[in-house]
């Protein structure tokens, strides 16, 4: 029988890893999450190597990276295909494992591991193909058709588009908001819990993550905040302004009025604002059945937002709306009040972290790696002038990530210090030093460095199927696919 602690991860959708007062944002209104944060260690330099939500998420379940789980792109319809999960793993000790809210595989019912899955997507065109009832593949359809005594209640009943940038408060009580109902479903399962067992709670939050449709008091609260002018880089023009399509209400590339600007920021960050209330209602409650101090506590997103940011939305892109995410690691053996800056972290990590922190083995044939000993080495550091400052940069020489879009893949490499991007299609190259340029303003595509990261995804790409590497260079307009016909480890 397990004897672990009890082990909670948290995972909201397109949260960016700047969207936290911790994390100096100039207007985010996060305190509880600051206070988690506070308690545990922030992963600042946390990202997603594929930045849209099923590949991350394939990344989070299994500890592997993008080559290993083959999901390279966005791609809906592509059956579960990965045995062994965060999920199997904690069954497979003895705990007893419960999904709520977003998983975001196909098919919508599988429980990859977890024991019982409570389900709710978000609106997903894939999922939602009449006639089928999508109340047969989202449990808080039928939930909130039951509290409404409304046969014909939707999430979908404001008209929100499930990318939009247009925004308005929800248009129901905000007991029924599906942020809310997670939280209420995750308080239900405590009452029912087997008390014998620890348990691995997963809590998957489908918002920021348009629809922009938080409660009324959340949306105003940021209608008239006085927000500075998203970053917009000196190669921005050139690079995405191509591939504007800013008629649509869902744009991945436009420039908003300041007005429809304002609204999707407010309609964003009122998410944010409601689920870090949510996130403090459950960890009080947890607090009640005296489970607060024997409880590990992950908070991380898929994938971040652009929101503007060089005039691009949404997500799929290397930059840093986009590809960093939030990670806060709390709870009994993690080190308290340590921010670590200089080691890159990525989804894959999440599992090989969270079995460690349980104390239980980790399978061996994973692209991941514990961040337990960074964590207790940045706290080493943080305390001693003596301590051996060089164990954050052996931890991972970089990262290397990519995402199909506009029909080419964008290829990059971070260090966490240095950016260097590759656009397949064009042969577009940019490079960014995030210590002095954290909001990727300056383009040194130009700089001696440019060759040095070049070689080093070179080197991530050879051998690849698509043929990105052929005599030992860089090759252009090769075809893509988000879905690779077969892993590659190594």
């Amino acid at each position: 029988m397990a004897s672990g602690p009890n082990v909670v991860l948290i995972c909201v959708d397109q949260w960016r890893g700047d969207a936290l007062g911790c994390d100096g944002h100039p207007f985010a209104m996060t305190p509880h999450l600051d206070h988690l944060a506070g308690d545990g260690t922030r992963f600042a330099k946390t990202y997603s190597a594929t930045p849209s939500c099923i590949a991350s998420r394939a990344a989070l379940y299994t500890g592997l990276s993008q080559t290993s789980t083959r999901r390279v792109g966005y791609r809906d319809g592509v059956p579960w295909d990965i045995d062994r999960t965060i999920a199997s793993e904690f069954t497979a000790n003895g705990y007893q494992t419960q999904a709520i809210g977003k998983l975001h595989v196909f098919p919508e019912r599988s429980q990859i591991g977890f024991q019982n899955v409570i389900l709710h997507d978000g609106y997903l065109h894939f999922a939602r193909k009449k006639p089928r009832d999508p109340g047969f593949i989202d449990d808080y359809i039928p939930w909130l058709r039951e509290k409404t005594g409304d046969p014909r209640a939707d999430y979908f009943d404001n008209g929100l588009n499930c990318n939009s940038q247009v925004a308005r408060p929800w248009d129901k009580d905000e007991a029924l908001h599906p942020t809310t109902w997670v939280v209420t479903e995750a308080i239900d399962f405590l009452r029912r819990r087997d008390p014998s067992k620890p348990f691995f709670l997963y809590l998957g939050f489908h918002r920021p993550h348009p629809p922009y449709d938080p409660p009324a008091w959340a949306f105003e609260q940021y209608l008239n905040v006085e927000m500075p002018s998203p970053p917009y880089g000196d190669w921005a023009s050139e690079v995405l302004e191509p591939y504007n399509d800013g008629w649509r209400a869902d744009p991945n590339v436009a420039m908003l009025s300041r007005h429809a600007l304002q609204r999707a920021r407010a309609g964003y960050f009122g998410h944010i604002t409601h689920i870090d209330l949510q996130i403090n209602r459950f960890l009080e409650t947890l607090a009640e059945h005296d489970l607060r101090e024997s409880t590990v506590i992950c908070f991380v997103s898929d994938h971040g937002e652009m929101l503007g940011d060089h005039g691009a939305f949404r997500k799929v892109l290397p930059y840093e709306g986009s590809a960093r995410v939030p990670m806060i690691l709390q709870g009994p053996g993690i080190p308290r009040q340590i921010v670590v800056g200089d080691a890159v972290a990525e989804m894959r990590d999440v599992m090989p972290t969270l079995l460690d922190a349980a104390g239980l083995p980790i399978p061996e044939g994973l692209d991941g790696k514990s961040l337990l000993p960074v964590a207790e080495a940045a706290r080493q550091v943080a305390q001693s002038e003596s301590a051996d400052k060089s164990a954050h940069s052996i931890w991972r020489e970089h990262l290397h990530g990519e995402h199909t879009a506009f029909g080419q893949s964008v290829q990059w490499i971070t260090d966490g210090r240095f950016k260097y991007v590759w656009w397949s299609g064009t042969g577009r190259e940019q490079l960014f030093d995030l210590a002095e340029d954290p909001q990727e303003l300056h383009d040194l595509r130009e700089s001696a460095e440019v060759e040095k990261w070049r070689a080093v995804l070179i080197k991530e790409l050879a051998g690849r199927e698509e043929a990105f590497v052929q005599d030992g260079k860089l090759v252009t307009g090769q075809p893509v696919s988000a879905l690779l016909s077969h892993p590659r480890r190594g």
